[in-house]
């Protein structure tokens, strides 16, 4: 039995100030769910610009500067690449239900990579990260450049790819130099799209007196926003839970900070939200709607199209990565990604 590791690639020019990032989310599933066995979402500052799956069985663009700047070609090997990684997937999620005893039931295995740069500092960071269950399995720590596993079923893998010192060298240069140089140019391509400044509307929602209050900040761009509370004009950072950063369908983002608080203490302290964007704040310290009004909070959040679904879902098993900075690497061919997956004899 082999377990094969797929290395990844991806690329982009900087076409405004600040952080850009290329992530790549592999998502294979085993067993009776009506999802795709494998999907692929890649994403550009935050955004997704390509899609896969393995009932499509087709690399598609998602953004209009990625269909006006890469031709037939350019999808034709990435979707042949991408039907090798479903291929591939499809082995890891075997031996990992052989190394954890599972033979029934629905599992997955995930994969996260790719690379950051700073065109204001110069400064990049690579990650790749292999997850089974939504549960950390292998990641490659780039500073001491060698494979890690917290459980003892991916320690016969990690020791082959470390005393593997090509396939490390592999990994460094497409990190440091292969994965940078197509985030650079894929920037470039959608400069004019990701230069935009879009400022968010603010909303406090609740469903009920007797719910929590959410503040509910949507329709911006770039991604990056912070959300915070005041009560009687002070920071307050208690009883509070941050929801996840969400696409909109229109490439703009969401996100939501819930505040749970009693009627009582509602109404006998001043509470507001405060939402600050590219060094712009919005506040909101009025509730939007609440029960017998006819605009409820599912109807905000369900202007996310099919691309939410398909990001949230490759994302998921990923929440016990946000933390860390990790990834895993492969061969880069001519369109950014890997050419074909690499074998590893079981150990």
């Amino acid at each position: 039995m082999q377990l094969v590791v797929l290395h990844l690639f991806v690329g982009v020019h900087l076409a405004c100030a600040g952080t850009h990032s290329l992530k790549y989310f592999y998502t294979g599933v085993s067993g009776d769910i009506d999802f795709p066995e494998f999907t692929i979402v890649g994403l550009v500052d935050e955004g997704q610009f390509m899609y896969f799956d393995s009932n499509i069985k087709k690399a598609v663009p998602k953004t209009e500067w990625m269909s006006q700047s890469e031709g037939a070609d350019y999808w034709d090997r990435e979707t042949q690449t991408d039907i090798g990684r479903h291929h591939a997937f499809k082995n890891n999620i075997q031996v990992a239900k052989e190394r954890f005893n599972h033979s029934t039931g629905v599992h997955t295995y995930l994969q996260m990579y790719g690379c950051e740069f700073d065109d204001q500092t110069g400064k990049t960071n690579g990650f790749l990260q292999d997850g089974y269950d939504g549960e950390d399995f292998v990641y490659l720590d780039l500073k001491e450049m060698r494979y890690i596993s917290p459980v003892p079923q991916g320690f016969p893998f990690v020791q082959k790819w470390n005393n593997d010192k090509a396939l490390l060298a592999r990994d460094k240069n497409y990190f440091s130099t292969e994965c940078i140089e197509w985030l650079q140019k894929y920037v470039q391509y959608g400069k004019s799209s990701l230069q935009k400044t879009v400022s968010p509307q603010v909303s406090l929602l609740q469903k009920s007196s007797s719910s929590s209050v959410t503040c509910h900040a949507t329709g911006f761009y770039p991604s990056g926003v912070t959300i915070t509370w005041m009560k009687n004009d002070q920071d307050h950072h208690e009883d509070m839970e941050v929801g996840e950063l969400l696409p909109n369908e229109d490439g703009t983002f969401q996100k939501t900070s819930e505040l749970k608080v009693k009627p009582d203490e509602w109404k006998n302290n001043k509470f507001s939200c405060v939402v600050e964007h590219q060094g712009k704040t919005k506040t909101a310290n009025e509730i939007r709607t609440n029960t017998g009004e006819s605009v409820p909070i599912g109807i905000i959040v369900g202007a996310l199209a099919g691309v939410l679904l398909l990001i949230v879902t490759a994302v998921a098993g990923y929440k016990v990565y946000q933390k860390k900075k990790g990834f895993k690497p492969v061969n880069a061919s001519d369109d950014g990604s890997n050419s074909s997956a690499r074998s590893d004899t079981k150990a």
